[in-house]
């Protein structure tokens, strides 16, 4: 039995081959399709895990610096650093934006970070080249998916920043490189108006009798300077101390500070279950839909490949054959191509998955899932032939 399926394998190999092949690229752009729905659910975790943060303190009523806009005054991290149970807490801020590099740009998530050092809440856990943020302005640390490469002068808003550092797996929820600056910097460009609407603005303040008073010569001067820095941040960023549970730690600034404070598992619901679902959903239902496509084209191919060879079936039958031996043969061969198949899906989509546009993440279990699933569905396309097959009349298949 082995060796008539193995036989006439032989004897149309290459047809074979190259419908497996075409097979595989089926089965391997299905597993990238998974792959990219994991890659968005690991992109949102990789930002929390990246973020060295126990806790998110953000304005209250929000949901956070990553689904939602968030401020609070710069000053608010003293005092929560001062509650029991808080390590550290650092600013933070957050800016998706396109960043120049000469007639180059580039859709990143800009952090401002807080003077400190690796281990500061918000600062790069890691570096694959150069070195940290050492000046309170104009360095930047760059991720190295952005393609931006050491002493590159990058241009955020008005001010161009030297890369001083590379570091890797630096992303927002939506895959976006993440480029790291010093906060004074990044709470400038997070507000920063061009130079017509500061004429503009600078214009109506001193036509208001309210801040031009001839008795206060110096109220203009004060307000316009106001008017000119950003005392906001988007959110605090707090590790806590050994022995402190997050959830007493949070409900005490809530209590006592008024603001919203959100823990791990808190913030990886918002990223995943709200702010990436829906295009995780798109991504789920378009995995469903090639899925059923992929089933229905190994079936037809199957099929297919059995009606080819109904009169060899016909002529098996005419000399004794049992039709064990044919099912045989014809299951044997379904369970060959899927095999061939998920072997080269698997290893295109290994290929083509450090190259794809968005992050691919392809776990050994959807693998071994998906092996399961291909020969599954061999299997029950086979029966469906094997159903076929055995109903053939061999006088009316070599007649015919």
């Amino acid at each position: 039995m082995i060796s008539l399926a193995g036989r006439d394998i032989l004897h149309t190999w290459g047809k074979f081959v190259f419908t497996g092949i075409g097979l595989g690229l089926l089965i391997g752009v299905t597993l990238t399709m998974a792959g990219v729905y994991r890659g968005m659910v690991n992109d949102a975790k990789v930002l929390l895990d990246n973020s060295g943060a126990d806790l998110w303190v953000a304005q209250k009523d929000t949901l956070g610096p990553y689904a939602e806009s968030s401020s609070l005054y710069d000053d608010t991290w003293r005092s929560i650093r001062a509650m029991p149970g808080v390590a550290q807490a650092a600013n933070v801020t957050y800016l998706t934006m396109q960043v120049r590099l000469g007639d180059r740009d580039v859709r990143v998530l800009v952090s401002g970070i807080a003077a400190g050092g690796p281990g500061t809440p918000g600062w790069p856990s890691f570096l694959v080249a150069g070195r940290q943020i050492t000046r309170s302005h104009y360095e930047a640390v760059a991720d190295v998916a952005t393609g931006f490469h050491l002493g590159d002068t990058i241009r955020i808003r008005r001010h161009g920043y030297t890369v001083v550092g590379l570091t890797q797996r630096m992303v927002s929820s939506n895959g976006d490189p993440m480029v790291f600056i010093p906060i004074k910097d990044a709470q400038e460009a997070q507000f920063l108006k061009d130079n017509d609407a500061i004429h503009q603005q600078r214009r109506r303040t001193a036509e208001n009798p309210a801040f031009n008073r001839a008795g206060v010569p110096d109220l203009l001067d004060a307000v316009i300077a106001s008017q000119s820095t950003n005392p906001y941040v988007n959110a605090v960023l707090v590790q806590l101390a050994p022995g402190h549970a997050p959830a007493d730690v949070a409900t005490a600034i809530r209590r006592w500070k008024r603001l919203q404070v959100y823990d791990r598992a808190q913030m990886e619901d918002i990223l995943v279950g709200k702010l990436i679902a829906t295009s995780a959903r798109q991504i789920g239902m378009f995995l469903v839909i090639l899925a059923i496509v992929s089933a229905a084209i190994v079936a037809f191919i199957i099929y297919t490949l059995t009606l080819g060879k109904i009169r060899e079936i016909a002529v098996l039958k005419l000399i004794g054959t049992r039709n064990r031996t044919i099912a045989g043969l014809i299951l044997q061969q379904a369970v060959a191509l899927g095999v061939i198949g998920f072997v080269v899906g698997k290893i295109t989509a290994t290929f083509w998955a450090p190259v794809f546009p968005k992050h691919v993440l392809l776990e050994p279990g959807d693998s071994a899932t998906g092996f399961v699933i291909v020969v599954a569905i061999c299997i029950l396309a086979s029966v469906v032939a094997i159903h076929a097959a055995l109903k053939v009349d061999p006088a009316e298949a070599i007649g015919g």
